[in-house]
């Protein structure tokens, strides 16, 4: 029977990654629960056999429950019926076997009945199940705004809502409206304080809400009145069980059709304040963004996936001019690139990952009344730094990536891919959102900007080159090292330039390059580990990386502030 977590043994390869020993060491606080839980581990080998377990059931669920659904779900959707969100009928089966199967509250701690998973877990979980159904992906994976409970919420809060997500209860942010999309400082709704009933009440309209019509949800709403800027927004929390919230409409969209896409209409809905006022989007947002862009970041690795598993099958029983089409020097191109990007994506997905499980395991420890040694603290700001670089580059790359290997798995299926009937084509559907949502590939180079100027991703690049590489991928190494050099001197060059928007232009390049190089060195350092998993893998994204960054540098080189005009023009 199909299991699309054991049919990957590439997934299964990253719980063996030295820094979980320590990840699972935090996250246990020292396996202490196996005391009070006796489920609990009790040890680390005890831990990654039960996170293997775990993903055997995921996997399970997503080969025979989910994608077999996933066809219905795509072509029934959700419906509006009396200002409620219905799911299709297929969604609710997923979300049933998914309930019963102990999937919800992955990352939650054991005293609310959460499983205690680290974060690199809940990814590895949130990419199988996105290989199944990225739109299902979509409803499952938003279990992670319970992170955001649970670090800034009350006891009294988290004692009251964990719980619920633990059983199963969806949840949603609420983030955007009509005139607020990626500049979320634009936030109208109003939040207004009730003394009669001592609670908060909400009025206004969020547009584009996934999963809109959720149990729980965390809203950003603007509390200070007189305000126009991010300073006066706060994050809410609203309880459907409260009632004062409709769903105007359901967004029909290109793809990820069984995911809600609402409109939602707040009238004198209670609510209660999450932390404290004026954080709500410059510290609450920015920590419930994060952990969205991982999940974006795991639907498009599980996506890509998939497509690279459609195009490999066609492939291999497609014959044309008496052989079948891999056979094909185009075809094999188009193959191998997916595969190196896929397994680049996945690399770099789970290297984010286990960053922040180490800072986060730390902030819970002291959260939770154990103050930090100064070696602690050290740590802790080391992987915050380094999780906090890392994440709008895998999220951008991975999401490009995963849209990339959907058009071509339409194309090495030919006619046949423009065929309702094949998946490739919702595949293509459900991706085109991935660089899109949670932050555009645009923003994520945004904020990747600094950590290109300032040197950080050169300095870890540096730290990566230091690294002994196999001797089967020495060759390669030097080769990226001397890439790692030529991308210094494009920076250099950029600065040279001393204009900002020269600078703003050019950053999309450099932003490229720096996610090939840090994706090309991880992939040489698991090829060196298992190279009958990675081997081909390393050397296929080692070329395009190559291709593509000596291109860029070259464009670099040759631009001048003065080009601009002819890009502006373009608009006139």
């Amino acid at each position: 029977m199909a299991n699309y977590y054991k049919d990957h043994p590439e997934i299964a390869f990253y719980l063996q990654d030295p820094l979980m020993r320590r990840i699972t060491e935090l996250k246990e606080k020292g396996f202490s629960e196996s005391k009070e839980f006796d489920y609990a581990p009790v040890d680390h080998e005890d831990c990654i056999e039960n996170y293997d377990r775990l993903l055997e059931i995921v996997g399970d669920v997503a080969a025979n429950v989910i994608e077999p659904n996933s066809e219905s779900v795509d072509l029934e959707g959700p419906h509006l019926e009396n200002g409620r969100m219905k799911y299709a009928s297929k969604t609710l089966e997923n979300l049933d076997a998914t309930r019963k199967a102990g999937l919800w509250g992955i990352t939650m701690p054991r005293r609310y009945g959460g499983l205690n998973c680290p974060a690199v877990v809940f990814s590895m979980a949130s990419e199988v199940i996105s290989a199944a159904d990225a739109g299902f992906q979509n409803i499952w994976s938003l279990q992670s705004c319970a992170e955001t409970l649970y670090e800034f919420g009350s006891d009294d809060q988290r004692e009251r809502f964990i719980p619920r997500i633990c059983a199963g209860e969806t949840m949603s942010m609420d983030l955007t409206e009509p005139d607020a999309g990626s500049d979320l400082q634009r936030v109208m709704l109003k939040a207004h304080w009730d003394e009669q009933e001592n609670c908060w009440r909400l009025n206004g309209v969020k547009r584009f809400i996934t999963n809109g019509d959720s149990d729980v949800h965390l809203v950003l709403a603007r509390s200070e009145e007189g305000t126009r800027d991010g300073r006066g927004l706060s994050m809410f929390i609203y309880d459907k069980r409260q009632g004062g919230v409709t769903v105007r409409h359901i967004e029909h969209k290109l793809g990820i059709h069984g995911s809600p896409t609402c409109e939602l209409v707040f009238k004198d809905a209670r609510a209660e304040l999450c932390g404290s006022t004026r954080l709500g989007l410059i510290k609450y947002v920015m920590a419930l963004m994060n952990g969205a862009r991982l999940g974006i970041a795991a639907q498009s690795t599980g996506l890509s996936q998939e497509a690279w598993n459609e195009a490999r099958a066609y492939a291999s029983v497609r014959a044309q001019f008496g052989q079948t089409i891999e056979h094909f020097p185009g075809v094999y191109d188009m193959l191998s690139r997916m595969k190196a990007k896929l397994d680049a994506s996945r690399s770099l997905l789970y290297k984010t990952a286990s960053y922040v499980d180490v800072y986060k395991a730390l902030e819970d420890i002291e959260r939770c009344g154990t103050k930090l040694s100064p070696e602690q603290r050290q740590e802790c700001k080391k992987y915050t730094r380094l999780a906090d670089a890392l994440t709008p580059v895998c999220k951008g790359m991975a999401s490009e990536y995963a849209n990339q290997n959907a058009y071509d798995a339409v194309s090495v299926h030919g006619g046949s891919g423009f065929i309702m009937e094949y998946k490739c084509q919702r595949l293509m559907r459900d991706a085109r959102i991935f660089s899109i949502y949670e932050g555009t590939t645009q923003l994520q180079v945004v904020a990747a900007a600094r950590y290109i100027f300032n040197g950080t991703y050169a300095g870890i690049l540096r730290e990566m080159l230091e690294e002994a590489a196999a001797p089967a991928f020495e060759g390669i190494k030097s080769r990226i090292a001397a890439l790692a050099g030529t991308y210094e001197k494009s920076i250099e060059a950029v600065k040279a330039l001393e204009n900002q928007e020269a600078q703003d232009f050019l950053s999309r390049r450099l932003y490229d390059m720096t996610g090939e190089l840090i994706m090309a060195l991880l992939l040489l350092h698991d090829a060196g580990a298992a190279p009958e998993l990675f081997g081909e893998s390393a050397r296929v994204y080692a070329r395009m990386a190559e291709e593509d960054i000596i291109g860029k540098a070259a464009y670099i080189e040759h631009f001048s502030v003065e080009d601009l005009a002819d890009f502006r023009a373009v608009k006139a």
